[in-house]
C-alpha cells in the first residue's frame, strides 16, 4: 500500500499483482492451485462544483489552490455551471464550446504542470514572465487530441468474446491492437464516451482526461492518474434536461457512469431550478425526482452477462454535486441580520435542502458532510461581501445569501475527508470542494485463495478543515 499525503491508497498494488475485471474472470479457467482474491482498495476522489456565472476564463486564472494540487488525488471530478451565459442563443441555437476548451486547458495546466497546454486545439502565446492568453480554441479538436492514450484509442467498452479472451488473455477494459487503425475516427457522440489523454510527453503526464461533456452551461470533466485508466470501463454519459418547459438544457444534469475495477460509480453534475420565492424549493425537489427517474444509461457492453447498471441509484458508489440552488427560508431582512452577525448556524437552520431532506421529500438515503463554511452565493464579482455599501439593488435583483453549491453522496464505502469552499472571486458563486476515500472492489489473479481486504483506520485522516469548533470566518 502506498502512503501519500497522510493517506493510504492501493495504487501501487497494480505493480505487484495482476488486476483483472470481473467480466474477464467469469469465463476464465483458474489454475488448480491458484485462484482470484477479492480485495478492497481505497482511492482518493476530489469532487468540486463551481457556478462561474457565464464568465469566460483567461490564462491568468490559477486553479492550483482550487484543485488542491499539493495533495494529489487519484481521481478529479469537476463540475461547472453557467460556463456560458444562459441566453437564447446558447440554449436554443448552438452552445458555445470555447469556454469549455479553456477550462480544460487551465485544469490540465494545474494537474500536469505544463505551460505548453496543448499542441492542438488551444495555442498559448505565453512567454516567460508574461500572462497566458488564448487563441480561439476548439473543444472538439482538444477532445480529438486527447482521445489517445499511449497512441491507442480506448473505447468505453471493449469486452472481448470468449475465444478472443482465451487466446489473447487481454483485459476487458484495454484496447486490442488488432482492432485499432491509425486513421480510426468516431462520431462526436463517441467522443464524449472515450477516455482521452493530454497531449504531453508520456513522462510529463500525471493525469489523463477520462471523460468530458457539455450541455449548454453545464460542463463536467473527470481526470484520473494515467496508470489507473486501464481499469476504467463501461464509460457512459447521459444528459437530462430540466430547463425551460422541462425540456431545455439550461437546467438539468450530466451523469457519468463507469466501472472502476469491479465497482460501478456514478457522478452527477446538476444545475437545478433557480428562484427564492416560497415554493421554489418544490421545483428543485421535482428536478431531482425527474433526474433520478429519467436518467437512463445506454447498454453498450458486448458481454451479455454484464451487470452494469443503467439507472443512477443502482450504482455502488454515487456522488452528486452542482448548483442545487436551495435557498434560505427567511425574509431578506432577517437573513441579512444573521449574515451581518456571521451567525452561520442560525442561518443554516433555515437551509431549504437541510429541511427538505429532513422531511424526507428529497435525496432520501443520501448523505452530506457538515457545513462549516459561509454561504457560497451571492457575491458581487471580485468582492468579499454579500452586500455592497451605498449600492442600491432593486427588489427583483437582490438575493439572500445561500448555500446553493453542494456535494452529496450515496452508497457504502464512501468516507468524506473534507468539505470546504475556496476563495476564488471569479464569479458570484464560491466553488465548493470535497475529498473522499472511495472503496473499490478489486480482483487479483495468481494469489492463494483467502479472505483478504485492505482496511485501515481513516478517522485520523479527516481533513482539519472540517473542524467542529467553529464556522468559517
Amino acid at each position: 500500500m502506498k502512503e501519500r499525503n497522510g493517506g493510504t491508497t492501493g495504487t501501487d498494488l497494480i505493480d505487484s499483482l495482476e488486476a483483472i475485471p470481473d467480466s474477464s474472470i467469469e469465463n476464465c479457467v483458474s489454475e488448480p492451485s491458484m485462484s482470484s482474491v477479492e480485495a478492497i482498495q481505497n482511492f482518493r476522489v476530489f469532487a468540486a462544483t463551481w457556478n462561474v456565472g457565464g464568465q469566460c476564463p483567461n490564462g491568468n486564472l490559477d486553479l492550483s489552490d482550487f484543485l488542491q494540487v499539493q495533495n494529489e488525488r487519484d481521481i478529479y471530478v469537476l463540475g461547472f455551471q453557467e460556463i456560458v451565459p444562459l441566453n437564447a442563443g446558447n440554449v436554443l441555437v448552438l452552445e458555445d464550446n470555447e469556454p469549455a476548451a479553456k477550462w480544460l486547458a487551465l485544469i490540465n495546466q494545474s494537474l500536469n504542470g505544463s505551460s505548453n497546454l496543448y499542441s492542438k486545439g488551444v495555442k498559448s502565446t505565453a512567454s516567460f514572465g508574461s500572462s497566458l492568453s488564448f487563441q480561439k480554441p476548439s473543444l472538439k479538436k482538444i477532445k480529438k487530441t486527447f482521445k489517445k492514450l499511449n497512441g491507442k484509442k480506448l473505447k468505453s467498452c471493449n469486452c472481448v468474446l470468449e475465444m478472443e479472451r482465451k487466446a489473447a488473455k487481454d483485459f476487458c477494459f484495454r484496447c486490442q491492437e488488432p482492432n485499432l487503425k491509425t486513421d480510426d475516427s468516431s462520431t462526436e457522440e463517441d467522443d464524449d464516451n472515450f477516455p482521452i489523454s493530454v497531449s504531453l510527453a508520456a513522462s510529463q503526464i500525471k493525469y489523463s482526461l477520462v471523460a468530458c461533456k457539455q450541455m449548454v452551461g453545464i460542463f463536467v470533466c473527470i481526470w484520473m492518474r494515467k496508470e489507473l485508466i486501464q481499469y476504467v470501463g463501461h464509460l457512459r454519459i447521459c444528459c437530462t434536461s430540466r430547463g425551460i418547459m422541462g425540456c431545455l438544457g439550461n437546467k438539468g444534469c450530466i451523469s457519468v457512469s463507469m466501472s472502476f475495477y469491479q465497482t460501478s460509480i456514478c457522478f452527477i453534475c446538476s444545475h437545478l431550478a433557480s428562484g427564492e420565492k416560497e415554493g421554489d424549493e418544490l421545483r428543485r425537489n421535482l428536478d431531482v425526482i425527474e433526474i433520478l427517474k429519467n436518467t437512463q444509461f445506454p447498454r453498450i457492453c458486448k458481454t451479455p452477462q454484464s451487470r452494469m447498471p443503467d439507472k443512477i441509484l443502482d450504482h455502488d458508489r454515487i456522488i452528486w454535486f452542482g448548483d442545487l440552488n436551495y435557498r434560505i427560508s427567511l425574509s431578506y431582512d432577517d437573513a441579512k441580520r444573521l449574515v451581518e452577525k456571521r451567525d452561520w448556524p442560525a442561518l443554516f437552520d433555515k437551509d431549504q435542502l437541510k429541511m427538505e431532506r429532513e422531511a424526507g421529500r428529497v435525496f432520501k438515503g443520501w448523505k452530506e458532510g457538515k457545513i462549516y463554511f459561509a454561504p457560497t452565493y451571492k457575491y458581487p464579482i471580485n468582492s468579499d461581501t454579500y452586500y455592497l455599501e451605498n449600492v442600491k439593488v432593486s427588489r427583483n435583483k437582490r438575493r439572500t445569501p445561500a448555500w446553493c453549491d453542494r456535494i452529496l453522496w450515496r452508497g457504502s464505502g464512501i468516507q468524506q475527508l473534507s468539505y470546504v469552499r475556496k476563495e476564488l472571486k471569479f464569479s458570484d458563486h464560491r466553488p465548493v470542494c470535497a475529498t473522499f476515500f472511495v472503496e473499490v472492489e478489486v480482483l487479483f489473479k495468481g494469489q492463494k485463495k483467502k479472505n483478504s481486504t485492505f482496511n485501515f483506520n481513516i478517522q485520523d485522516l479527516v481533513h482539519t478543515n472540517s473542524r467542529r469548533s467553529s464556522y468559517y470566518s
